[in-house]
């Protein structure tokens, strides 16, 4: 039985490269900012490494990967955000832009989510 679980992991890890998906990473992203208080949206042009600043918030855009096959479907973004008006950091991770409430930033006043990577 070992053995047979050993031979699936194996035969597993052996697919070709071309069965797994492949990223490419983008020099900027677009995100978006919701205030909850004023209901306003904002959408904002990040580069990677750059600190935008939006109300209280510092967004840190880390990477922005997207399918190298097709590169409309789908954005993954690292995002930093730090409230100014609080300690520590409100957000580190990843967020998917199909999917932003898999891995959402937790604030009282603020939404914030990849829309998009930027290829230029």
């Amino acid at each position: 039985m070992r053995r047979l679980a050993i031979l699936a992991l194996a035969a597993l890890t052996a697919l070709p490269a071309t069965a797994q998906q492949q990223a490419t990473s983008a020099g900027s992203a677009t995100i978006r900012v919701l205030d909850k208080i004023s209901g306003e949206a904002t959408d904002i042009q990040i580069a990677r490494s750059e600190t935008k600043l939006f109300g209280r918030l510092s967004i840190v855009l880390g990477d922005c990967r997207y399918p190298t096959n097709n590169p409309n479907s789908d954005a993954f973004g690292w995002l930093k955000i730090r409230d100014n008006s609080m300690d520590g950091v409100a957000f580190s991770g990843w967020m998917i832009a199909s999917s932003p409430a898999l891995n959402p930033m937790e604030h009282p006043r603020y939404d914030v989510w990849v829309l998009r990577c930027n290829i230029e």
